[in-house]
C-alpha cells in the first residue's frame, strides 16, 4: 500500500513540475514579445520625433521666405487677393446633401427611367449660398 501511494505521489509531483515548467516557458515568452514590441514602440516614438522636429526646420518662416526669395521668378508667387476668399455659406451644397430624387411619373403615370440620372446632373447646377451654417 505504501509504494502504490508513493508511486502516486511521485506522478502528481512530475505532472505539478511538468505544468509548473510550461508556465515558467509561456511567461518567458511573453515577456520576450513584450520587450520586442517596447522596442518596437520606441523605435516608432523616436521617428514621430525626428518627423516632427524635420517639418519643424521645413517649415520655418526664415527659411520659407528665403526660399520663396530665391525662386520668386520661377514660382511666380502672388498674394491672395481677398476676393478669391469664400465664406462657407458661399460655397455650393455637397452632392450627399442633395435630397434623393423623386420617382417622376409621365402622363399616362408610368415612371421614366431618365428622371435620376437627369437629377444628378442638375445637382451639379446648385446655386451657390445654398448651405445653411
Amino acid at each position: 500500500m505504501l509504494r502504490t501511494l508513493d508511486i502516486v505521489l511521485i506522478v502528481v509531483m512530475t505532472g505539478a513540475a511538468t505544468v509548473t515548467y510550461t508556465i515558467k516557458h509561456q511567461a518567458e515568452n511573453k515577456l520576450e514579445e513584450v520587450r520586442r514590441l517596447d522596442a518596437a514602440i520606441k523605435l516608432e516614438e523616436d521617428t514621430i520625433d525626428l518627423l516632427k522636429a524635420d517639418w519643424a526646420l521645413l517649415t520655418q518662416p526664415n527659411r520659407l521666405e528665403r526660399l520663396v526669395g530665391a525662386f520668386a521668378a520661377d514660382l511666380q508667387l502672388a498674394p491672395t487677393p481677398s476676393t478669391q476668399l469664400a465664406r462657407p455659406e458661399e460655397l455650393p451644397m455637397l452632392k450627399a446633401d442633395v435630397p434623393p430624387p423623386e420617382e417622376g411619373k409621365d402622363k399616362k403615370g408610368k415612371g421614366k427611367k431618365d428622371d435620376g440620372i437627369a437629377a444628378v446632373i442638375n445637382a451639379d447646377n446648385i446655386a451657390t449660398g445654398s448651405v445653411a451654417r
